[in-house]
C-alpha cells in the first residue's frame, strides 16, 4: 500500500515538474466574425497570431495559445487608419493614443501642409516658442527623426506621415507671398525626396491657408512630382471648400494629371449654405476624372461642423509673415479697420469661415493659450461678442491679440444629406482632423471637436449601423484596405496571413460616439479588444498601457530592401 502511494506520489511530482506542452500560438481571437478588409462577406474564423503577424485565419478549434479572446457576436477587422491626424503633439505628451485607440485607430497618418520635419533651426525655435498647452523640446530635424523619435518614446497606434507642402515652402521660401525661385524649388524637391527615402507617404498640402496658398499649382506639382519618383501620393485641404470649390478640385485633378501620382481630398465638403448643392456635381467629376486615369480619392469626417482658428476669418494678406507679423499688424488702427471692412464683405480669393458658418452663433470658442481667457472655452463667439459689447470681428481681432495665437474654434459648415453623399462615394476614407487625446490631465484645458473622441465610432455606429448608407463590409473596407492601397503600405490594412497584426474586435451593434460639442472628453464605446503588432493594448474596453506603435514607412524607404516590412 506504502509503495503505491509512493509511486503516485512520484507521478503526480514528475508531472509538476514536467515542462509545460509548447503552444501553437501566442494569440487566438475565436469565434468572431471576420471583415478581412477588402470588402467582401464577413465569414466565421478563428484568427492565430505569431509575435508581430497574423499565422492563421480558420477553423483553428485543435489549436492552442499562450492567450485567447473570445469574439463570439463580435467582428473582427483590421486595425483602422486615420488618414488626417493631428496627434504630433498629443502623442508626445501622451503615447497612449488613447481617444483613437479605444476606437479601434492603429494607424495616425499625419502631415496636413505643415509636417514635424524638416526642420531649421529657426523653425524649431518657432515651434517651442509657439506651443500651448503642450510642452515639449524639438530634439529632431527630419521628419524621420520625429517618427523614429515617437516610435521610440512609446506610442499605442503605428504612426506615418506625409512630409508638408507649408513646411517645405517655410523651410526655403519663408512666410511671405512671393514665388518660389527655381532654385528653391529644387531645393523643394530635394527635401521631398529625402522624406521619401526616410520613409513619408508623399506630399501634404492646406492650401486654403496662408502660407500655404502662396504656393502656385506649379510649385505643388513639382513637389509632388519629386515624391511620385518614390511612389508616393499628394494630398491636400483645397485650395477652397467654398465659392471656388470647383476650381480647387480641379486643380488636385491638374496636379493628379500632370504628375501621374495618386491624389487625395482631405476633408471633402462643400462648405457654406451657399455651396451645399455643389456636392452631387463634384462627385461626378471625380468619379468622371477617375474613368479618365486620375486615381483621385477622399477622406471625410462624419460631422456638420469644422475645427480650425480663427485666422480662417481674416484675409491672408495680414498674415503674411508668420504669426508675430499678422498679430503686429491687427494692432495697427488703420489696417485693423481694413481688416474688419473685408471680413465684413464677400471674400475675394479667400476663405471667410465667420461668414460660411452663417454668423458669430455658429462659431464656437475651444482653445486658449492664455490662463485668463481659459474661461471663454465653450462659448460661441456671439456670447463673448455680447458679454465685451464689441462686434463679433472686433471680438475675433482682440482675442487673438490677447491670446497671441490662432485661438481654435468650431465652425458649423455642412449639411447631413452631403456627409451620406460623400460616404456613399465608393473611394472616400475617413479621418479625424483631430489629435489623439486623453480624458484627463493637461487635454482637459481646452475643448476639441468631438470628432477627437468620436470620429470612427461615429461613422459605424451612426451612418453605418442606423442609417445604412454602406454595408459594413465595405465601411471596413473604407477604413481598412483601401486606405492602405491608396498609401502603398506593407503588410496592413488586411486580415491575412502574413499581414501585421492590428487588429480590432467590437461590438457592430453597440459602437457608438459620446462625445458631444458640449462636452467633448468622452471615449466611445464598442470596442472590444486592439492589438497593434500583435500586442493588446485595449483589453475588455481597457487600455493596458502597451505602446507597440511603429514608424510605418512608406514606398520610397530605402530600408525595404535590408528589412522586413515594418
Amino acid at each position: 500500500m506504502f509503495r503505491r502511494f509512493q509511486a503516485a506520489l512520484a507521478g503526480v511530482l514528475l508531472a509538476l515538474c514536467a515542462p509545460a506542452a509548447a503552444q501553437d500560438y501566442d494569440i487566438i481571437i475565436r469565434d468572431g466574425m471576420v471583415y478581412d478588409g477588402q470588402g467582401g462577406a464577413p465569414y466565421p474564423a478563428d484568427v492565430a497570431i505569431e509575435a508581430d503577424r497574423i499565422a492563421a485565419i480558420g477553423d483553428l478549434d485543435g489549436a492552442t495559445a499562450e492567450r485567447e479572446i473570445e469574439a463570439e457576436g463580435l467582428a473582427v477587422a483590421p486595425g483602422f487608419i486615420n488618414m488626417l491626424s493631428w496627434a504630433t503633439q498629443s502623442l508626445i505628451e501622451d503615447g497612449r493614443s488613447q481617444s483613437d485607440i479605444r476606437q479601434g485607430v492603429t494607424l495616425e497618418v499625419f502631415g496636413e501642409g505643415w509636417s514635424m520635419g524638416p526642420l531649421t533651426q529657426e523653425m524649431k525655435a518657432e515651434m517651442e516658442e509657439d506651443q500651448g498647452d503642450i510642452k515639449f523640446d524639438v530634439s529632431w530635424t527630419t521628419l524621420g527623426e520625429y517618427l523614429d523619435f515617437l516610435e521610440k518614446k512609446g506610442v499605442s497606434t503605428n504612426v506615418a506621415s506625409f512630409v508638408g507642402a507649408t513646411t517645405l515652402r517655410v523651410h526655403e521660401v519663408g512666410r511671405d507671398n512671393k514665388k518660389a525661385t527655381p532654385e528653391q524649388t529644387e531645393r523643394m524637391q530635394e527635401l521631398v525626396r529625402q522624406a521619401m527615402r526616410e520613409g513619408a507617404l508623399g506630399v501634404g498640402s492646406s492650401l486654403i491657408y496662408a502660407p500655404a496658398n502662396f504656393a502656385d499649382t506649379d510649385e505643388l506639382v513639382a513637389l509632388t512630382a519629386a515624391a511620385h519618383e518614390f511612389g508616393g501620393t499628394y494630398i491636400s485641404h483645397l485650395r477652397s471648400e467654398a465659392e471656388r470649390y470647383e476650381q480647387a478640385i480641379d486643380e488636385i485633378l491638374e496636379i493628379g494629371r500632370r504628375t501621374g501620382a495618386p491624389v487625395q481630398i482631405y476633408h471633402m465638403k462643400p462648405a457654406g449654405k451657399d455651396n451645399w448643392d455643389k456636392s452631387i456635381p463634384m462627385l461626378k467629376k471625380l468619379s468622371d476624372a477617375r474613368e479618365n486615369g486620375i486615381d483621385v480619392t477622399a477622406n471625410i469626417y462624419p460631422y456638420t461642423a469644422g475645427s480650425t482658428g480663427l485666422y480662417a476669418t481674416m484675409p491672408l494678406w495680414v498674415q503674411e509673415g508668420g504669426h508675430d507679423a499678422w498679430v503686429a499688424r491687427l494692432k495697427d488702427p488703420e489696417i485693423r479697420a481694413r481688416v474688419i471692412a473685408e471680413m465684413r464683405a464677400p471674400a475675394v480669393g479667400w476663405e471667410n469661415l465667420l461668414h460660411h458658418a452663417g454668423g458669430p452663433e455658429n462659431v464656437l470658442l475651444t482653445g486658449f493659450k492664455n490662463d485668463k481667457l481659459k474661461p471663454l472655452t465653450g462659448k460661441t463667439l456671439a456670447e463673448v461678442a455680447r458679454m465685451r459689447g464689441t462686434s463679433p470681428e472686433d471680438t475675433i481681432i482682440d482675442l487673438v491679440i490677447e491670446d497671441d495665437s490662432r485661438v481654435d474654434a468650431i465652425y458649423f459648415l455642412m449639411t447631413e444629406e452631403n456627409i451620406r453623399r460623400n460616404i456613399a462615394w465608393p473611394w472616400t476614407m475617413v479621418g479625424s482632423d483631430a489629435g489623439s487625446v486623453s480624458a484627463e490631465g493637461v487635454f482637459l484645458e481646452s475643448n476639441p471637436h468631438p470628432r477627437a473622441y468620436g470620429t470612427f465610432a461615429r461613422f459605424l455606429g451612426k451612418y453605418v449601423r442606423e442609417e445604412t448608407v454602406i454595408p459594413l463590409e465595405e465601411a471596413i473596407h473604407r477604413l481598412t484596405g483601401l486606405p492602405a492601397e491608396q498609401l502603398k503600405l506593407h503588410g496592413r490594412g488586411r486580415l491575412a496571413e502574413g499581414y501585421l497584426a492590428d487588429v480590432v474586435v467590437f461590438d457592430p451593434a453597440t459602437i457608438v460616439d459620446k462625445a458631444t460639442y458640449d462636452k467633448p472628453h468622452q471615449y466611445a464605446v464598442g470596442v472590444e479588444h486592439v492589438l497593434v503588432n500583435g500586442t493588446p493594448v485595449i483589453s475588455e474596453g481597457e487600455h493596458t498601457g502597451a505602446t507597440p506603435g511603429r514608424f510605418v514607412r512608406g514606398p520610397g524607404w530605402t530600408g525595404w530592401k535590408e528589412s522586413a516590412p515594418k
